[in-house]
C-alpha cells in the first residue's frame, strides 16, 4: 500500500520539487531593468529593484552606506558563487538527449531501460578532459571522459566511462598517485593539462600495468576530432541480472554513427591557440544547427560460467575484451539534440556516480570499480557541499523518490509529518520496501570467500600482451603517430633514468617502436645499437616500412594477434558533422560558392567563407558574406579547404597566409580542392606530386567540369590521405 508520505514525494518529483506557484506579483510594464528572461529585476527574494547600477551613498560623492542591502547581496553572492572544480574531469561540455532501445534484453536483465523498446529515456551526457583545469584547452592529449546519465523510470543509471576502454591501474588505491603524478608538478604548478613531464613518466615507468594504457594515450585516440566522432566505454566489467537471477558479465560501449576520427598532434597544438573551445564549440554549433550527435549502445556479454575462459582476467581494467572473441552487439541508440540552458546549473553541477545503477544491473569484483564506487560519491559531497546534491534539477531522478532524509544544507524538498525513520507506524506510515519480485534492487549473490590479504591476483600479472595487441593492430600512419608522441613526451622528461626505464618497457612491446623512440633521445636500445647514429634523428622516420614490424606473439588476448576494432584507419567517413573552409576574395565566382555551400549543407557540413577581411565582398555574379579571415582562422580548424575560382582568386596567390592555409591542410592529410583561377594557388603552395585525385587533391580549371569537381570534393570531405608523399618536407 502506498503511504501518504510517498504520495507527497511523488508529487514533489512530478512538479520538479516546486510547490504550486502563488499568483504572480504585478510589476509595472515600464519597469526599466530586465533580466535575460525578460522578467523585472529583483533581489534574490523577489523584491523589485529600481536600479542596481549605483550603490547607496551619503551624497553623490559620499561614502557607501552599509544599509545598502542590494549591494551587499549582489557582492556576497559573487564572492561565494564558485564551487571547487572537479579534481579530475574539470573541463567539460554536455548536452541533453534521449536513448531508445532497439531490441529487448529481457533474457539478460530486468532493467526496464534495457527491456522496454517503447520508452524514450532522457539522458544528459558530459564529455571532458581528465588532467587539465577548467581553463585548459579542449585539444590537450588526454583521456576523454564520456559520462552518461539516464533518467530511467527505476532511477538514475550513470555509465561513467571514458573514450578509451582500459585504464592505467588495476586497483583504486593507486588512483591518487596516478593523478598526483599527472597533474602539474606541485613545486612549480607546471605543465598544465599535459603529461610531458618527469613526475608522470616517473610514475608510469615504475608501473608496468600502465603499458597498455600508454599505447592508447600516445595514439590519436586522445585527440578526437569531435565529441560526436569519439567512442565511449564503460571501462569496467558489470553484471546483467535477469528475472531468473542469472548473471551475465557485460562491457558497455558507445559507437558513434559518424565513425571514430581524430586530429593529429600538430593540429591539436595549434587549435589550442586558435580556439581553446574547439570541441565544445563544435558540439554546440552542431546541435544548434540540427545536426544531432548519435551513438549506438553496444554490449559485450560473457556467461558467468566462462569467467575463467581466457588468458586475461575479465575483471582487470587494464585489459579489454577483443571484439574478435566477444563481438559488440548494438542494442539501442542515443541522440543528443538539445544544448544546456545554463552551463553552471547543468554541466558544472551534474554529479555522476558509478553506484547509480538500476535493478537488473550490478557490479563485478573489479578492484578499480569497487574503489570508484566509494570515491565518486565522496567527491560529490565535497564539491557540491551537501548530500542534497541529488535534488538539484540536473541530478534529480525523473521517477518518484521516497526516503527518510530530511536535513543537511540546501534541502529542497519540504516533507510533512513526524516520520523520518523505519520501521514506523505513526501517521499511518508503514514500511513499504520493494521486494525483488516487484522490481526492487538486490545485489547479485555472488560467492565471496578467502583470507583478508593486501595482494593482487596472479591473473592480473601480464602487462605487455595487450599493449602488443594494440601496436599490432595499428596502421603504418597510426604507428608513426604513436612513435612521434612518445618521442615528444619523453624528450620533455629531464631525468635520463626515467627515459631509459620507459625504453625498457617499450622493448617489451615492440623492438622497432623502442628503437624509433630511442633515436630521438640519443639512447642505445638493448642490443647496443644506437639508431641515432645510423638512421639520423627523429626527423628521419621513414614511415610505414619501418613501423610495420610485427611483434612477438601476444598474450592476455585470447589468442587474438590483431584487432580491426582498435584501428581508426578504416572507419566510415562522410561530410556530416564536418567543417569546410572556402577561400574567397573580391571577384571570385559567386555561383560556385553558392553551389558548393548548398552541396555541403545537404551533406551535413558547415562551411565558412574565409577571405582577406570580414563582411561583404563583391563576387563575380553577386555579393558574398565573409565570416572568417586568414588572420583569425587556420586550416587546423577545418576538415577540408576549397579555393574558389574567378578573376579575383589571383589576389590570394600574393598572400603568404593563403599559401600556409592550403599547405597545412595538405600536410595534415585533408582534402584540398580548387577550380578555375584558384588552381594557381594550389600549384604555388603544394608539391607537384600532390595533384592526383586519389591523394585527396582536386584541381579543375575547365568550367565544364567544375560542377563534377564540387561533387567529388564533397564526397571526400572528412577523409584523411596519409599516403601523400613526403609530407615531412611540406613547409607549413
Amino acid at each position: 500500500m502506498e503511504t501518504t508520505q510517498q504520495s507527497e514525494h511523488q508529487l514533489h518529483s512530478a512538479t520538479n520539487g516546486q510547490s504550486t506557484p502563488e499568483p504572480a506579483v504585478t510589476i509595472p510594464a515600464e519597469h526599466p531593468l530586465k533580466t535575460s528572461n525578460h522578467e523585472p529585476l529583483t533581489t534574490n527574494v523577489g523584491q523589485p529593484i529600481a536600479t542596481d547600477q549605483n550603490s547607496l551613498r551619503a551624497g553623490e560623492r559620499g561614502p557607501t552606506l552599509l544599509e545598502d542591502y542590494v549591494l551587499r547581496e549582489k557582492l556576497q553572492h559573487f564572492d561565494h558563487e564558485r564551487i571547487p572544480e572537479r579534481i579530475v574531469h574539470a573541463r567539460g561540455a554536455a548536452a541533453h538527449g534521449f536513448f531508445q532501445l532497439y531490441d529487448s534484453l529481457e533474457d539478460l536483465t530486468t532493467a526496464k531501460v534495457l527491456t522496454d523498446t517503447s520508452a524514450q529515456t532522457p539522458v544528459f551526457v558530459r564529455f571532458s578532459t581528465v588532467a587539465g583545469s577548467r581553463g585548459s584547452a579542449d585539444t590537450a592529449r588526454d583521456v576523454r571522459g564520456f559520462a552518461v546519465k539516464m533518467y530511467t523510470t527505476e532511477g538514475n543509471w550513470d555509465i561513467v566511462g571514458n573514450n578509451i576502454p582500459v585504464f592505467f591501474i588495476q586497483d583504486a588505491i593507486k588512483f591518487p598517485d596516478l593523478i598526483h603524478a599527472a597533474k602539474p608538478e606541485p613545486d612549480r604548478e607546471i605543465p598544465q593539462a599535459a603529461t610531458a613531464h618527469d613526475t608522470f613518466w616517473d610514475f608510469i615507468s615504475l608501473t608496468p600495468e600502465s603499458m597498455h594504457m600508454v599505447m592508447w594515450i600516445m595514439s590519436d585516440r586522445t585527440l578526437p576530432r569531435s565529441f560526436g566522432m569519439m567512442e565511449g566505454f564503460g571501462v569496467h566489467t558489470f553484471r546483467l541480472v535477469n528475472a531468473k537471477g542469472e548473471s551475465t558479465f557485460v562491457k558497455f560501449h558507445w559507437k558513434p554513427l559518424l565513425g571514430v576520427h581524430s586530429l593529429v598532434w600538430d593540429e591539436a597544438q595549434q587549435i589550442a591557440g586558435k580556439d581553446a573551445d574547439f570541441h565544445r564549440r563544435s558540439m554546440w554549433d552542431s546541435i544548434k544547427a540540427g545536426n544531432f550527435l548519435e551513438w549506438e549502445l553496444g554490449i559485450q556479454t560473457l556467461p558467468e560460467a566462462d569467467e575463467q575462459k581466457y588468458d586475461f582476467d575479465i575483471l582487470d581494467a587494464t585489459k579489454l575484451w577483443p571484439e574478435e572473441l566477444l563481438p559488440v552487439r548494438r542494442v539501442g541508440k542515443m541522440t543528443l539534440n538539445r544544448n544546456p540552458d545554463n552551463y553552471f546549473a547543468e554541466t558544472e553541477q551534474v554529479a555522476f556516480n558509478t553506484t547509480n545503477v538500476v535493478p537488473g544491473i550490478d557490479f563485478s569484483n573489479d578492484p578499480l570499480l569497487q574503489g570508484r564506487n566509494f570515491s565518486y560519491l565522496d567527491t560529490q559531497l565535497s564539491r557540491l557541499g551537501s548530500p542534497n546534491f541529488t535534488e538539484l534539477p540536473i541530478n534529480r531522478p525523473r521517477c518518484p523518490v521516497s526516503n527518510n532524509q530530511r536535513d543537511a544544507q540546501m534541502r529542497h524538498t519540504i516533507d510533512k509529518g513526524r516520520v523520518s525513520y523505519a520501521p514506523a507506524s505513526l501517521d499511518g506510515h508503514s514500511p513499504d520496501e520493494v521486494t525483488p519480485a516487484r522490481g526492487g534492487f538486490v545485489s547479485y549473490p555472488a560467492s565471496v570467500n578467502g583470507p583478508k590479504v593486501r595482494a593482487r591476483s596472479q591473473s592480473f600479472d601480464d602487462h605487455y600482451g595487450q599493449a602488443k595487441l594494440f601496436w599490432n593492430s595499428m596502421s603504418g600512419s597510426e604507428k608513426e603517430h604513436i612513435v612521434k608522441a612518445l618521442q615528444f613526451e619523453l624528450s620533455m622528461v629531464e631525468t635520463r633514468t626515467v627515459r631509459q626505464r620507459m625504453l625498457k618497457h617499450l622493448l617489451q612491446i615492440n623492438h622497432v617502436l623502442a628503437e624509433q623512440v630511442a633515436s630521438a633521445l640519443g639512447e642505445l636500445v638493448a642490443d647496443g645499437h644506437n639508431p641515432a647514429q645510423s638512421r639520423g634523428t627523429a626527423d628521419s622516420i621513414a614511415g610505414v616500412h619501418l613501423l610495420a614490424g610485427a611483434t612477438s606473439e601476444t598474450t592476455a588476448s585470447g589468442g587474438v594477434q590483431q584487432s580491426k576494432a582498435l584501428s581508426m584507419q578504416d572507419q566510415p567517413t562522410s561530410a556530416k558533422g564536418r567543417k569546410v573552409a572556402i577561400l574567397v576574395a573580391n571577384d571570385v565566382d559567386s555561383w560556385q560558392v553558392a553551389t558548393l555551400q548548398e552541396a555541403l549543407q545537404r551533406a551535413g557540413s558547415k562551411s565558412d567563407l574565409v577571405g582577406l577581411h570580414i563582411g561583404r565582398i563583391q563576387g563575380h555574379g553577386g555579393t558574398l558574406e565573409v565570416t572568417k579571415t586568414l588572420a583569425n582562422s587556420s586550416s587546423v580548424l577545418y576538415d577540408a579547404v576549397f579555393v574558389v575560382g574567378g578573376p579575383g582568386a589571383a589576389a590570394l596567390q600574393h598572400k603568404g597566409d593563403a599559401h600556409v592555409f592550403v599547405a597545412q591542410a595538405y600536410k595534415h592529410g585533408k582534402p584540398v580542392a580548387a577550380t578555375g583561377e584558384g588552381v594557381d594557388l594550389l600549384t604555388a603552395a603544394l608539391p607537384t606530386e600532390a595533384f592526383h585525385h586519389k591523394l585527396g587533391v582536386i584541381a579543375e580549371q575547365h568550367a565544364a567540369h567544375q560542377q563534377q569537381a564540387i561533387k567529388q570534393f564533397v564526397d571526400i570531405v572528412g577523409t584523411r590521405h596519409w599516403n601523400r608523399p613526403d609530407l615531412e618536407h611540406v613547409a607549413a
